[in-house]
């Protein structure tokens, strides 16, 4: 008979055994084919096989998942069952499966108008990629240095779109009109101009307002370094954790083997 822990270990990515590696190969072309389709605006009959296959797939892997979560969680078992649901990974493949309702029939509306939800297929290729895996991890452990870096980003974007909106009173010879003719389009240049992207459909023509540019743009430089440098440090971390514990499971089965063999 079929255990739960036998499946648990079949549907978590990268386990030692043939089976699981063949169904992490069977999820990974159920993803590719439940992509595909994005890539074209015409909707061909050979997607909609490929639409059922993914949906399907996507489906026995969601109810795999829930009934076995408890394995893998450190709350009790009730717990771990009413609250997988709710989880991050469990919404996003939630939200790739509601496609599949309206590839079956039309008249599901809620489906029908989500569409664009298929684009979440493409997120569980994060269980069977160890670098986007690690990555996610890192985010999660980091997410309080992130959101720190990213407030701070937020309130020199806001502060820099007043002082420019405010200062920046020249009309634009080809539209007579002024060239941030909205917050918004200051909120907009403050935040391509301080990610240092600068698109250059709107730029300042006034003293003041080209000060301003420079001034946001050095500060950019330094902010948006910021984040890169918390995800380096926090994924070699992770990396290093994760070879520790490999190598250390590594010696306990040697020594396993030799007590064995002794």
């Amino acid at each position: 008979m079929v255990s739960r822990k036998w499946i648990s270990d079949l549907v978590e990515p990268r386990k030692a055994g043939v089976l699981s590696q063949v169904y992490d190969c069977l999820m990974l072309v159920a993803i590719v084919m439940g992509t595909v389709p994005l890539l074209f605006r015409e909707y061909r009959t050979l997607f909609w096989y490929f639409d059922i296959f993914s949906g399907v797939i996507y489906m026995v892997d969601y109810l795999l998942r829930w009934m076995t979560c408890d394995l893998r969680s450190e709350k009790p078992r009730w717990k771990a069952f009413l609250l997988y649901p709710i989880t991050p990974m469990a919404i996003l493949d939630l939200l790739s499966i509601l496609p599949t309702f309206e590839v079956i029939s039309s008249s599901y509306r809620l489906a029908k108008s989500a569409r664009l939800l298929k684009i979440f297929r493409f997120t569980k290729i994060v269980h069977y990629i160890a670098p986007l895996e690690i990555f996610v991890t890192v985010m999660k452990k980091q997410w309080k240095l992130l959101l720190a870096v990213l407030l701070v980003a937020l309130f020199d974007i806001f502060i820099t779109a007043i002082i420019m909106f405010q200062s920046e009173q020249e009309i634009d010879p080809v539209t007579g009109e002024y060239i941030f003719k909205t917050f918004h389009d200051a909120f907009y240049w403050a935040t391509i101009t301080l990610t240092t992207v600068g698109y250059g459909d709107l730029s300042p023509v006034s003293e003041v307002g080209k000060t301003l540019s420079i001034i946001s743009s050095l500060l950019g430089i330094g902010i948006i370094a910021l984040p890169s440098s918390i995800i380096t440090a926090g994924y070699m971390q992770e990396l290093n954790r994760r070879m520790k514990e490999e190598n250390g499971e590594q010696e306990t089965e040697i020594r396993e083997d030799k007590n064995e063999n002794q």
